[in-house]
Order: C-alpha cells, then structure tokens, then sequence
C-alpha cells in the first residue's frame, strides 16, 4: 500500500476496506479462471451498445489483456499478470494514470483485486479505479464490477454483466 492511499484513508478521503469473507485463491488458479474470458464481450442488459471489451493472450500466453473499445476506438486496457506467487492488474485508464491492483482473494463478487499503488495520478482532479472484480462463471454470465475512487472519496461499485459478441 503506497502512502498516498493510506494518507487519503486517514484523511477519509477513501474508505479503508472492510473485512468481507474471502477466500484464499492462488495466483495461477485466478489467472486460470481468467483465460476462460478470451474472445469479445458487449453489456448484457444494452444489445444496441458501442461498447465492446475483448479479453486475449499475449507474451506466449503469460499476460491476458482485457481491451476496451467504444465505436471501433481504443478506450482503456487492463493487464492482468502474475508476478512471483500475486497476480497484478494494472489499468491503462483514459484519464491517464495506472492503478495496479493486486488480488486478494475470491468474495461474493468474484476475483477481487485491491489498488496496490497507483502512478501519473493528479490526485486533485482526478479519479482512480481502487477496486476490481470478476466473476467468469456467474449464474447468469461472467460480471465485472468496480470501485472508482477520487479526493471525494469511493464512489459505488459499478456492476456490468457480460454477454459474449460474435468472436471476430
């Protein structure tokens, strides 16, 4: 944990997390379940949306790289890898800083990665992913859902269940 978050945790500014009931999950089983998310995927409840998010392997299948797009444009891109026995998120957001989330374990909501430290953020004027899960085999289709975080502390988590598109 850097200490920009905990000075922002102590000011209030972002709320220090709560202990929910995890489970203990390793770093090559998560990025196993992961794999499972290759190919492209649209919002499950807007079939006219722009959006489109495709999840595909790189670097001899060592990193998954989840790439966002709006109407044909790049938008943002999440790379998930292992580093020693963690496995790593770091988020390519359009803002212009690079959270990098570590995952702690499996909760009610999936695969639950936690900002482990953030760089390029202006923390005057912008937000940050703090929180990221994803659940590849949801009852009703895989779900990712997130914590933006800013000066004015955690906002909601933001849910979006996944429908895949015809691969191309």
């Amino acid at each position: 944990m850097n200490a920009l978050l905990i000075a922002l945790q102590l000011a209030g500014a972002v709320p220090t997390p709560t202990p929910e009931a995890k489970t203990a999950v390793n770093a090559e089983e998560a990025f196993s379940q992961l794999k499972a998310m290759v190919g492209e995927w649209r919002p499950a409840d807007d079939p006219a949306s722009p959006l489109r998010i495709r999840f595909y392997l790189t670097a001899r299948g060592s990193v998954l790289v989840e790439s966002w797009e709006a109407r044909g444009k790049p938008h943002s891109l999440t790379l998930y890898h292992r580093d020693g026995a963690a496995l790593i998120a770091t988020h390519y957001c359009p803002q212009g800083n690079q959270p990098r989330l570590a995952l702690h374990g499996r909760d009610k909501n999936g695969l639950h990665f936690a900002l482990r430290d953030i760089t390029d953020l202006d923390a005057a004027t912008e937000s940050h992913q703090h929180d990221l899960w994803i659940d590849p085999a949801g009852p009703k289709g895989p779900t990712r859902s997130e914590i933006y975080a800013s000066k004015a502390g955690a906002g909601e988590v933001e849910r979006m269940r996944l429908v895949r598109t015809q691969d191309k």
